[in-house]
């Protein structure tokens, strides 16, 4: 079956300039494989530095001009060119972003969310219902929407981006890095509301460094190494000893876990 969602071999480079007017390209992302299916939630993880932000910028066309991006990139069986994916940003694919300072810090939660709905295509009075909707299907009460981003708390800054990423009806959800800085009681809500939006039938992918967090709600993880996608596995295969993991990489990363002991090596 064609996953809703596939990229494949994608390279990130970014032209640098040398000495005199000598240009070079060097590369972060070199060799980088993801594929996600409606329903499904995927844990792309590695450590920082991994290439995980810069997929996710690439997979939305939002890098910076001197960027190259190479490989294939497709949307329901179709090649996403630049074109199509400035259709489909913010309306079919959504981006959770990694830092709540996304969030205006001159919208009222309410108004912001709504005109999320808006920039989708929605019409303003669907626009305001949705909004509602949005908000209360993550967790969130009424008076919420009066607020100011910096009235909220960390979990509940989260939520908002959830909502407003979620609000226009959007087939497939990158969320980046959503639990840093969060008690992990909050993170841990803040990744059950991502993974009912994969039970709804959406995909999800989520990026991160905490295999420990990710694993209860994901179906697959996704490893990269630096730069390159090095290793895929079911969530059913970390456990015990990680005898089922087929890398040395991915075994490290489920054996450093506090439940497995903190081990630094496989």
């Amino acid at each position: 079956m064609t996953p809703l969602f596939a990229c494949l071999g994608l390279r990130v480079g970014f032209h640098r300039y040398g000495r005199g007017l000598a240009t070079h390209t060097i590369w972060p992302v070199d060799g980088l494989d993801v594929s996600v299916d409606a329903g499904e939630m995927v844990a792309v993880i590695g450590a920082s530095g991994a290439g995980k932000t810069l997929m996710a910028h690439a997979l939305l066309g939002i890098l910076p001009p001197n960027a190259v991006v190479e490989g294939e990139l497709l949307f329901r069986g179709t090649r996403l060119t630049p074109e199509r994916l400035e259709r489909l940003r913010g309306r079919s694919i959504a981006l959770v972003p990694q830092s709540v300072a996304a969030l205006d810090p001159l919208m009222r939660v309410g108004a912001l969310v709504r005109r999320s709905a808006e920039l989708a295509g929605h019409h303003r009075d669907a626009a305001e219902s949705l909004a509602t909707a949005a908000l209360q299907r993550h967790g969130l009460p009424p008076d919420v929407a009066r607020l100011y981003p910096h009235q909220l708390s960390g979990g509940m800054a989260r939520r908002v981006l959830i909502a407003a990423a979620t609000v226009g009806g959007a087939d497939m959800v990158i969320a980046d890095e959503p639990t840093p800085g969060l008690d992990v009681p909050v993170a841990r809500e803040v990744l059950g509301d991502l993974r009912r939006l994969a039970d709804e039938g959406r995909a999800v992918l989520v990026i991160t460094h905490d295999l420990g967090l990710a694993l209860p709600v994901v179906d697959r993880v996704v490893v990269l190494q630096e730069g390159r996608t090095v290793d895929q596995a079911p969530r059913a295969a970390f456990s015990g000893g990680g005898e089922a993991l087929g890398h040395d990489y991915t075994r490290a990363l489920w054996l450093a876990l506090p439940q497995n002991g903190m081990q630094a090596h496989a």
